[in-house]
């Protein structure tokens, strides 16, 4: 797994950024050929609208915005042109009719109409002069189509060649194009962040998963420890009682007979708390709250561990100062509870162990306070300590021992009984766990 993991990582990211170079490129390919479709399609616009004015000249339209006089000079005979018979907003129209057809309506573009024949005859949109000029600076799609009216004019052969010029900015271009493309984009960014958090997703499960496979390591090494010590204490134990000696000698019996006992109920308490685990895996574990005061029982956690805490030369010492003790709990698991995290606190002591127990009313709340003098823990080991089968490195302290289920148990009563914990640590100078449960209304005692 150590291998593996880190060869799956580095395929996991080649390939989102693989990915994601490829939509990139795809994405650029794309708006190419748009810009050259754009371009293909602007000059069909051009092409149908000079065949329009042509058309329209030919029919004799419009004949109400005749620039010319009807009495021509006989020396302008290149009056009947286009540029000489349609206006601007004529034209416009024309333009702006074709642009709609081929769906290039959100274009900006200026037009002209010139001829070198006749250099005073000229149609010229308003800006056309100066978007033309800007074309030498900024890139710009510049289209030219001859308009050659049939039949010519007073003189047959003698009409000039007319151009169509149609300018419109790249920038303009560009816009049009990303506007065509916005769903294809939209579309194309949506499915790449689904592809990178279907990755993300993917490694963080094999974080986990690793990260659980090296729990569950620990978990059998840890279990086998602690079941290891107790079957050999019970073979020594029943060799010793298949001693004639000892066969004859009662108190060696009884006590002998007791180690077996004590080392029994060990093991049956460790199976206990794997069942334990097992059934909050399940959410079977169902607590019959009841109101009850919780003084009496903290009282009873203490003075259970305190010939353990003074064989190490500690002490430990309470502040019960709550006034209302009263919460809905389920005695046992409560009582459980508080002697964990007591276990805890003397476990993770170096020497002399210093435990104090607190208690407290903030608002309509019972505060629990359970505070040692022990080799604390860093943030993130707090963050992750009410996980379950979690251990804390312990550094140079190697008699701790057990399955990393406590606090994980503590966590899921505490909130069983509506409650919550947190905890506040540093390390070398102790942990604070701080448990909150909704207070009740004192029973009556009489």
């Amino acid at each position: 797994m150590k291998k593996i993991f880190p060869a799956i990582s580095v395929l996991i990211f080649l390939s989102v950024i693989g990915i994601i170079i490829l939509q990139i490129m795809w994405t650029k390919q794309s708006f190419r050929d748009k810009q050259i479709k754009f371009a293909e399609t602007a000059k069909m616009v051009a092409y149908n609208s000079a065949s329009d004015l042509v058309e329209l000249h030919a029919k004799g339209f419009p004949l109400s915005s005749r620039r010319n006089s009807d009495l021509l000079l006989p020396l302008n005979i290149f009056s009947n042109s286009i540029a000489g018979n349609f206006s601007v907003a004529e034209v416009n129209a024309v333009l702006e009719k074709n642009f709609k057809k081929y769906g290039l309506e959100h274009a900006d573009y200026e037009f002209a109409i010139s001829s070198m024949a006749m250099m005073g005859d000229e149609l010229q949109s308003e800006n056309f002069l100066k978007m033309y000029e800007d074309t030498i600076a900024h890139p710009s799609l510049s289209i030219i189509i001859p308009l050659t009216p049939p039949g010519g004019s007073l003189m047959e052969g003698l009409t000039p060649e007319e151009l169509l010029t149609i300018v419109i900015p790249e920038k303009s271009m560009d816009m049009v194009v990303w506007r065509n493309m916005y769903w294809l984009i939209f579309g194309t960014a949506a499915l790449s962040l689904i592809i990178f958090a279907a990755f993300f997703v993917t490694f963080r499960a094999l974080l986990n998963q690793k990260k659980l496979s090296e729990i569950k390591s620990d978990f059998i090494n840890n279990m086998t420890h602690e079941f290891k010590t107790p079957l050999a204490t019970i073979s020594l134990a029943v060799d010793a009682l298949r001693n004639e000696k000892v066969m004859n000698d009662k108190s060696k019996l009884e006590y002998f007979s007791g180690i077996i006992k004590d080392e029994n109920k060990r093991m049956n308490k460790q199976v206990e708390s794997i069942l334990q685990a097992a059934l909050l895996d399940r959410q079977q574990m169902e607590l019959d709250l009841k109101r009850g005061h919780a003084h009496d029982l903290i009282k009873n956690a203490v003075n259970n561990i305190r010939l353990l805490v003074e064989e190490r030369g500690g002490t430990i010492e309470m502040e019960l100062n709550a006034k209302n003790d009263c919460i809905l709990m389920e005695e046992v698991h409560f009582g459980n509870i508080i002697h964990n995290l007591l276990d805890n606190a003397m476990k993770y002591s170096k020497e002399h162990p210093r435990i104090k127990v607190f208690t407290s009313n903030t608002s309509n709340t019972f505060r629990v306070r359970v505070q040692d003098n022990g080799i604390g823990m860093t943030k993130e080991t707090a963050q992750r300590i009410f996980e379950k089968f979690y251990r804390a490195h312990t550094g140079n302290l190697h008699n701790v021992k057990g399955f990393g289920l406590g606090l994980a148990y503590v966590k899921s009563i505490v909130e069983g009984h509506n409650g919550k914990i947190k905890v506040e640590s540093t390390p070398g100078k102790g942990s604070s766990f701080i448990l909150d449960f909704p207070s009740q209304k004192a029973l009556v005692t009489v």
